[in-house]
């Protein structure tokens, strides 16, 4: 179980913060990043099989566990606004191969943002914050 919930949460974070992904690649930091988050979540996990629960119930309980902080995804945020607000620019990124690369970009571009009004599972719908996030999506376009 152990070695699976390594590679569960190494395919969440190649899928879902792949600003995470680079930074732990960059710093030879994967190993151990993965290690210690499935450490930190192995007694739920033992806990859990001690009530006799089912171990794809456990996989999922742990990944949440271990997913909680990387929630919600900056990265799919930004994606979804660009797909839907600016296709043309998100086809030709897509197409071009460079639609991770500089989404990870704009998630450095776009901090100031997500900081001043919060980015959290509560928030990622406000108005305000996606107003705030389009402006900033579109001023990042227009100096590429």
């Amino acid at each position: 179980m152990h070695q699976q919930l390594k590679e569960k949460l190494w395919a969440y974070i190649v899928h879902n913060n792949p600003e995470l992904m680079f930074t732990l690649q960059e710093d030879y930091n994967v190993t151990q990043y993965l290690e210690d988050k499935v450490s930190g979540v192995m007694p739920t996990a033992l806990k859990l099989l001690e009530e006799d629960k089912p171990g794809y119930a456990i996989v999922e309980l742990c990944m949440e566990e271990m997913t909680a902080q990387l929630r919600p995804s900056k990265y799919n945020y930004l994606t979804s606004i660009l797909a839907s607000d600016f296709e043309d620019q998100y086809s030709t990124l897509k197409e071009a191969g460079l639609l991770t690369y500089e989404a990870v970009n704009l998630i450095d571009y776009c901090q100031p943002v997500f900081e001043k009004y919060g980015f959290t599972e509560d928030n990622e719908n406000s108005s305000l914050l996606r107003g705030a996030i389009e402006d900033k999506i579109s001023e990042y376009l227009q100096e590429m």
